[in-house]
């Protein structure tokens, strides 16, 4: 079973020179810290991505962790991204 992800703050803008620049802060079950991401995308479609914990160092094996479970499972990354795209300001 993955890990339940609970979204604390997201936010997106959108400009023609930088693209989409997002962030995405949130909890997973069972890790002390919470994590933020941060997004980049020129078009929407391909995202590059930076994972952080929040507000200090953590468990090296945690962030590991949800590092796995983004590059393996898509719909975790995409509920992360959706989470901040529906924030979108343009």
């Amino acid at each position: 079973m993955s890990p339940l992800i609970t979204i604390l703050q997201a936010a997106m803008t959108y400009s023609k020179e930088e693209g989409y620049v997002g962030k995405v802060e949130f909890q997973v079950q069972d890790h002390k810290l919470p994590y933020e991401m941060t997004l980049y995308s020129k078009s929407g479609r391909d995202w590059s991505y930076g994972l952080h914990f929040l507000n200090e160092s953590g468990s090296e094996e945690q962030i590991l962790e949800v590092e796995d479970l983004l590059e393996e499972n898509d719909e975790w990354f995409d509920f992360l991204v959706d989470a901040a795209k529906s924030k979108l300001q343009s």
